[in-house]
């Protein structure tokens, strides 16, 4: 497994907020431990990300914003180099989107801020530049996929994806297919329904039962291989947990291997190229949940370490 990692992710934030520097810290170390063999890329600097790149899923407008205060709304504040930050990491999402589609093996950005709920013009949810959408783009105009599959299992809603893949549908309604399987009710209360044929949504009730969740998780990527993907994004939330402390859920460490699982498969027998994205999870087991979904996606199980993941 290629991990696309930069510790300089860790450089902002606060303990005092969910999305933590901490997250990805005790994150990657714990992959480490258990998989020396794994290699943790450091990506392409955020000066690589142009901004043509950034303007096909982002206004200028809303470039120009990220380096300004105040703070864009409760949940997502101002940092004086969130916009370096937010570059980062599309940058890694990039370099794990070329890689799979290049070297037909799986590629994973282990990077903060999280990016789906930014839409066009909006940073929100902790999150401000929407790195799988952007790589969803990038995928069709700039290395030729003509159809993109992004498959969200964060237990919120990916309404940035959503809003920004719809603008793209009307100009060509077979690039791309959007799904995702999130809790609902839950911020940000979008999703309750499909957008469109290729916009489908899954909303799960809190406190579903585990089986119920992974039947529409199921569903759904049933649904991206009716569409016949020539790419497959993932955005990696895990936050649907069981212990997270932000959502109501109900889905236990096996579960995320078992999504690990459907996309290995997926891989060898459709041979669709495959990249993902960490998205969110906040509880203190989330190094081991990303270990768990990555050694089943990537077939390579680890030392054995407790679980603790301190």
């Amino acid at each position: 497994m290629l991990i696309f990692h930069d510790p300089q992710c860790a450089d902002y934030g606060s303990a005092m907020r969910p999305e933590q520097p901490t997250r990805l810290t005790r994150s990657a170390a714990h992959l480490h431990r258990l998989h020396p063999n794994w290699e943790q890329r450091l990506p392409p600097p955020a000066s690589s990300v142009a901004d043509a790149i950034l303007l096909r899923a982002h206004t200028a407008a809303h470039l120009r914003r990220l380096g300004q205060s105040p703070d864009f709304d409760d949940d997502t504040p101002f940092f004086p180099d969130i916009a370096i930050h937010a570059r980062r990491a599309t940058s890694a999402a990039l370099a794990a989107l070329e890689h799979a589609f290049t070297h037909r093996c799986p590629a994973f950005a282990l990077m903060r801020p999280p990016g789906h709920h930014a839409t066009a013009d909006t940073a929100m949810g902790f999150c401000y530049l929407n790195s799988i959408a952007i790589a969803a783009l990038h995928a069709h105009y700039q290395l030729g996929v003509s159809r993109v599959a992004v498959w969200d299992f964060d237990a919120h809603h990916g309404n940035g994806t959503e809003e920004i893949l719809r603008a793209e549908l009307g100009a060509d309604p077979d690039a791309y297919f959007f799904a995702s399987v999130h809790q609902s009710p839950c911020y940000p209360g979008t999703g309750l329904v499909d957008a469109g044929p290729a916009l489908r949504n899954w909303p799960i009730p809190p406190r579903s039962p585990r089986s119920q969740h992974l039947a529409a998780l199921r569903a759904s990527l049933d649904a991206i291989l009716a569409y016949k993907p020539e790419l497959l994004l993932v955005s990696a939330g895990f936050d649907a947990y069981v212990g997270d402390p932000i959502t109501a859920m109900t889905l236990e460490r096996e579960d995320f291997a078992q999504l690990g699982t459907w996309l290995r498969e997926i891989s060898q027998s459709h041979a669709i190229p495959t990249a993902g994205v960490l998205e969110g999870g906040y509880s203190s087991d989330l190094p081991m949940l990303i270990e768990a979904f990555l050694s089943a996606w990537s077939s390579s199980p680890g030392r054995a370490i407790p679980s603790s993941a301190s």
